[in-house]
């Protein structure tokens, strides 16, 4: 996998493509699948494009209608692995509309993928409303396991991996983060968030404020060509990105309160 392969998806997409007025949805036209009616739910690589499972290019391949958060985004993906599908986009401004669309679609006999942008659908990610609707239409939801950002950081923190706590993104009001650090510092749990990094150096100080020594990870860029893992308290960590401003999308481990003993770095 090339350098240019792995970071494809973090070019700028053309102006206008996922435009709702070129987005409609229409039945017409759609051709049979071997799938069964359902919903499938589709996880997507998060930066290395060669990390997309067999099963999930099988799905994607067959699959009637492809839901996702950016048809450009999504196009791109699809596009580098030969598969041309009918792309729509389903977000929180059109979904009031979309969701009564898709689950018309699967109760006719249709098939539907639910992708996002990076990783698991759902997640920290539109489509959790569409799951509930299909779900509560009786209808068949089968999800494809894949890439998960929250799961990669987790097995290569090094700090325990049960129990854990996602926490999806941190807030971005200063007192309601705070207040959400303060809680994780204490759970009996590694938690897990995803933050910005404009707001990671003020966030990192919060926890450096109240627990310097309190061990963090930071894992940056995952699976990409500047993929990334500072580890160590929080105030060494905090000073590591006070001087080398972090770029690019951010999942930070917090340790849980009592460190096990077998942990020594």
């Amino acid at each position: 996998m090339s350098t240019e392969d792995r970071d494809e998806l973090e070019q700028e997409p053309p102006t206008g493509a996922d435009d709702e007025s070129c987005d409609p949805f229409e039945t017409s036209g759609i051709q049979g699948s071997g799938l069964p009616a359902a919903l499938y739910l589709t996880a997507t690589p998060i930066g290395n494009l060669g990390d997309i499972t067999l099963r999930a290019l099988e799905v994607l391949k067959q699959v009637q209608v492809i839901a996702c958060e950016d048809t450009r985004h999504s196009g791109r993906l699809l596009s580098h692995h030969g598969i041309h599908a009918r792309l729509i986009s389903l977000n929180e401004h059109n979904e009031a509309r979309r969701i009564p669309e898709l689950i018309a679609h699967i109760r006719a006999g249709g098939s539907v993928a639910l992708v996002s942008d990076a990783g698991m659908p759902t997640v920290s990610d539109p489509g959790q409303r569409l799951v509930q609707s299909v779900v509560a239409a009786g209808l068949k939801v089968e999800s494809l396991p894949g890439p998960s950002a929250v799961l990669t950081a987790l097995a290569a923190s090094g700090l325990p991996t049960v129990p854990f706590h996602f926490g999806g993104f941190l807030p971005h009001k200063k007192g309601q983060r705070e207040k959400e650090l303060l809680i994780a510092l204490q759970r009996d749990a590694t938690s897990l968030y995803f933050e910005s990094p404009y707001r990671l150096v003020d966030t990192l100080s919060m926890i450096a404020a109240a627990r310097p020594d309190h061990r963090v990870v930071v894992a940056r860029e995952l699976t990409k060509k500047f993929e990334e893992f500072q580890r160590g308290p929080a105030q060494q960590v905090l000073c590591h990105y006070q001087n080398r401003p972090p770029k690019g999308e951010i999942t930070l481990v917090i340790a849980p309160a009592e460190l096990p003993k077998w942990i020594t770095w």
